[in-house]
């Protein structure tokens, strides 16, 4: 009886399990995450920053066949603003994932007080250069598209300014909270690039066919950015008030949303390394 009495005692209550649960599924989806950010980082400095050192920007525009056309000839300052904010994307996708990482926010706080500087910066000058490429160079392949990137800057410009603010307010609950959705928007591009190759593998699997035409690719260029928001957001949620079955369900939600990114990771992975080499790229009309 006693034995018995100890184990009810020892057993987690249910609301401490679905807090594990779902602490795990937000540790699974920060890991291909990571893996997926820092693939990315590979792409930026294979594909952008060859290029760029070489003198070779004529290469960019093998993204033609995502209607984009960066590299502008006679546009030096243009050209030279594009490779900025490209590059500039590679050292948010390094930089800004190690700001998320416990270990290092306790072990190496000094470095991630002076990386939060240099990644807030980053940010904010990549947001200002955005939009002088959407409205002024006229980078974006539409005018909705064009919206919906000036959308994102102003919400990194926002974000980045109440993170700023309460860790200066010494409010570090807060501060993370508003950090991580920073994180979010400030990697929109990559959230664009992996679901949309997410999108390709799911309707692979489901033997359906893939136009660019989809309704798909007009909601991911608002969704890319909103729907991270929006599973963030729930996961707050579930974490600060949900019960064992609330956090078991975001969990749920949470995993498989990883699964499809994790897919996303994969085969942009095999696009942009055909994109780096040269070889043709497979894409649907």
């Amino acid at each position: 009886m006693a034995a018995a009495s100890a184990t009810i005692a020892a057993a987690p209550a249910p609301s401490a399990g679905g807090a594990r649960i779902l602490k795990g599924a937000g540790i699974f989806w920060f890991v291909v995450a990571l893996l997926g950010q820092w693939a990315f980082l590979y792409y930026i400095a294979a594909f952008y920053g060859v290029s760029t050192a070489t003198g070779n920007l004529e290469r960019w525009n093998r993204l033609e066949a995502l209607g984009r056309t960066p590299y502008v000839p006679g546009d030096t300052g243009g050209n030279l603003a594009y490779a900025a904010h490209a590059l500039g994307a590679g050292v948010i996708a390094l930089g800004g994932a190690l700001q998320l990482i416990p270990f290092v926010r306790r072990r190496f706080s000094a470095f991630h007080r002076w990386n939060g500087r240099l990644f807030l910066a980053m940010v904010t000058g990549l947001s200002l250069s955005g939009f002088y490429l959407v409205w002024i160079r006229n980078t974006s392949p539409s005018f909705i598209e064009g919206l919906s990137t000036s959308l994102n800057g102003v919400l990194i410009l926002t974000f980045a300014a109440l993170a700023l603010r309460f860790a200066m307010k010494r409010d570090i609950a807060e501060h993370q909270r508003w950090a991580m959705r920073l994180y979010l928007v400030s990697n929109a591009q990559w959230f664009l690039r992996v679901g949309v190759f997410g999108y390709f593998v799911v309707c692979n699997g489901l033997g359906l066919e893939v136009s660019f035409s989809d309704l798909f690719f007009k909601f991911w260029t608002w969704g890319c950015y909103l729907v991270p928001l929006a599973v963030l957001q729930l996961y707050f949620l579930a974490r600060d008030r949900g019960g064992l079955i609330a956090r078991v369900a975001t969990a749920s939600v949470i995993v498989a949303l990883t699964l499809v990114m994790a897919a996303g990771v994969f085969a942009f992975g095999v696009f942009s390394q055909a994109l780096i080499n040269g070889a043709p790229m497979g894409l649907p009309d």
